[in-house]
């Protein structure tokens, strides 16, 4: 058994931010599955919204936030975030990040882009590469601190908790069982701070922006350990992914269509101008569903995105890395439109969380797309996760450490060890990669961007099948990171199908045939899941 005074698992902005932090109070482990450069944070392309600029304001920050949420923000969170974005961004800069400048009128200011659903530019980025840059810097700092053990390869298994050991007083996190997938041996981490910074939830779908990483595994401990879930339904598909058959889940940023991008169809027409006057620069749920339509009512395989009216040389210099991919698979976005289609990109919804990262199991945080404060309510407002995970990270960091830990009966005692019992190697792998497929498949078949009842009924039905089989080889096969990444994603996939099934009307990124209009004050409230 391994004791620390604060546990994190997953490596992304919100984790990696907490740990240099936690780590002025005591030791930290933080725990990741695969190195620790491998998060949603470091594909995050866009950038960083926050108000630094004479035209921006705190007020049009949040206006703009409460109105892509489409009435369910909760607003308390929005002005937190919003208000407390520019301290902790200055602390990004003062670990040594660098965002893009330009030069006005002989001095050197922020070059700010735009994108949808903002009325200013306020989103600070490093070319096209944002959030890699802000994990090699945050990395680089808890690689550089003594109090701080990461755990590489290693996969958090289930939470330990008071309850599941049979204590008759409150329940309360106590630690973790992890997988060390070197070894193959599950180790029991020791703590009463426990942060879930595990990111969202995307390999769930077919299509994805998102890593093989994203399975969704801290919303599935969470649930199984009896926190409160909430929601799920909100799934944002981000409406641009390269379509081109040997590209994997390539994204073009919106930040594309903050510099003049728009979206056309194969007659050339901007056609997400007759549904928004915001046309290609509307909310993602607004722009998602206008693609989705298009692409139906025409029988295309895609749209496409025309930068053209931009030089080469801006293009290469302002997105360098979205460039130099095109013309990988043969697009050169300066002379062409690029073929592009929705993907399942961010999970809204989360671990119900208060504006400190609090879950409903005392001494377990939830920080990051892994949780829901509310402040994306039924949409997110793009580049709007990143200052979520910082401002989050630094508050839990405080909550923690001014909450003294339990006094717990288990609190002196060793935790029990993993016991794995009489099991057997998996060596029917195709099972796994079977079952993973048909999820994926069924998900975004069933549960896309566009739903009904009876699709969501059937969704239930076979996961319910699926959830029974998996939870057969969970128990009677050595458990490996394949297993436990599907047994994760069949859990959050019935979680989704659960919570859309509940919410009878449409609302943001949860959008139904069987009721298409926005319901009234009845349905302006969270769908919360639990099993209590």
């Amino acid at each position: 058994m391994k004791q620390f005074d604060f546990a994190i698992i997953g490596s992304g902005i919100a984790g990696l931010t907490f740990a240099l932090k936690a780590a002025e109070h005591g030791r930290v482990a933080v725990i990741t599955k695969r190195k620790g450069v491998d998060s949603n944070t470091a594909w995050a392309q866009g950038g960083v919204a926050c108000v630094t600029s004479d035209e921006d304001s705190f007020a049009l920050h949040i206006r703009d936030t409460l109105e892509a949420g489409a009435g369910l923000c909760d607003r308390t969170a929005v002005e937190t975030v919003v208000r407390e974005g520019p301290a902790r961004v200055q602390e990004l800069v003062d670990l040594g990040l660098h965002f893009d400048e330009r030069n006005v009128s002989g001095h050197r200011e922020l070059d700010l882009g735009r994108e949808g659903g903002h009325s200013k530019r306020r989103v600070l980025h490093v070319h096209d590469v944002t959030g890699f840059e802000i994990e090699n810097t945050l990395l680089s700092a808890v690689r550089n601190s003594p109090n701080i053990e990461l755990l590489e390869n290693h996969m958090a298994v289930d939470l330990i908790t008071a309850a599941k050991l049979g204590f008759a007083t409150e329940d309360h996190i106590l630690g973790a069982y992890v997988l060390d997938e070197s070894s193959g041996r599950v180790e029991t981490i020791r703590t009463d701070r426990l942060v879930l910074a595990t990111g969202g939830c995307g390999k769930v779908y077919l299509y994805t922006t998102n890593p093989d990483i994203a399975t969704g595994d801290g919303v599935a401990m969470a649930w199984r350990a009896g926190a409160t879930i909430a929601d799920m339904e909100f799934i944002q598909f981000h409406p641009t992914c390269l379509f081109h058959a040997e590209a994997k889940s390539f994204l073009i940023s919106e930040a594309v269509r903050g510099e003049g991008g728009i979206l056309r169809n194969n007659k050339g027409e901007d056609f997400v101008r007759q549904v928004h006057p915001m046309g290609s620069l509307a909310p993602r749920d607004v722009v998602a569903r206008a693609i989705d339509a298009e692409m139906k009512r025409t029988g295309a395989k895609c749209v496409y995105l025309d930068i053209t009216q931009q030089s080469p040389e801006f293009l290469r210099e302002r997105f360098p890395h979205i460039y130099e991919t095109c013309l990988r698979y043969g697009i050169d976005m300066a002379k062409e439109p690029i073929p592009v289609v929705p993907a399942a990109h961010y999970q809204c919804g989360g671990i119900k969380t208060n504006i400190d990262g609090a879950t409903s199991l005392p001494g377990l945080y939830a920080i990051g797309e892994v949780g829901c404060t509310g402040l994306h309510g039924a949409n997110r407002l793009a580049s709007n996760s990143l200052l979520e995970g910082l401002v989050i990270a630094h508050r839990a960091c405080a909550a923690l450490v001014a909450k003294s830990p339990p006094t717990h009966p288990a609190g002196a005692v060793s935790l029990p060890e993993w016991k794995a019992g009489d099991v057997q190697n998996l060596d029917e792998l195709v099972v796994i990669y079977h079952n993973w497929d048909e999820i994926r498949r069924l998900m975004w078949d069933y549960v896309g961007i566009v739903r009904t009842d009876k699709r969501l009924q059937r969704a239930s039905a076979r996961l319910r099948n699926l959830q029974r089989e998996i939870q057969e080889f969970y128990w009677n096969f050595r458990i490996t990171v394949d297993l436990l990444e599907l047994r994760n994603l069949a859990t959050v996939a019935a979680l989704i199908v659960d919570s859309a099934l509940s919410r009878k009307e449409s609302r943001g990124l949860h959008f139904t045939l069987d009721y298409p209009e926005t319901g009234g004050d009845e349905f302006r409230h969270d769908t919360l899941l639990s099993h209590t």
